[in-house]
């Protein structure tokens, strides 16, 4: 498998993780202490770096730190705004399409070489 691939493969599993960590313990766990709220997420953050690790170490074997963190930050939003529609049930915001499109040209500036 192309390590381009493996790299976006492995972001994207550990954006997974990672966007849990942090926000679904506002839906999941409101009623409970903070203290649970933060172990949980500490717990889905442990998981979260048994993949980002590797993505990073494989990715920078080709990319250069500013492409691996442009194709991170592309990769949390396209894990984000299904997140936020479907699991913590945001209304769609137009300026999902906004950031998206700052995000795309951020892509191509980084990657543009």
């Amino acid at each position: 498998m192309p390590i381009l691939l493996q790299t976006i493969l492995l972001l994207l599993i550990a954006n997974i993780f990672m966007t849990f960590a942090w926000y679904a313990h506002l839906k999941d766990l409101s009623d409970k202490p903070l203290y649970i709220a933060i172990l949980v997420s500490w717990g889905i953050a442990f998981i979260e770096y048994l993949f980002q690790i590797p993505a990073n170490r494989i990715g920078f074997t080709q990319l250069n730190l500013a492409q691996l963190k442009i194709l991170q930050e592309v990769l949390t939003l396209a894990v984000f705004i299904p997140f936020s529609i479907f699991y913590m049930n945001q209304p769609i915001k137009l300026d999902y399409l906004w950031a998206g499109l700052c995000l795309m040209g951020a892509v191509y500036f980084i990657f543009k070489s």
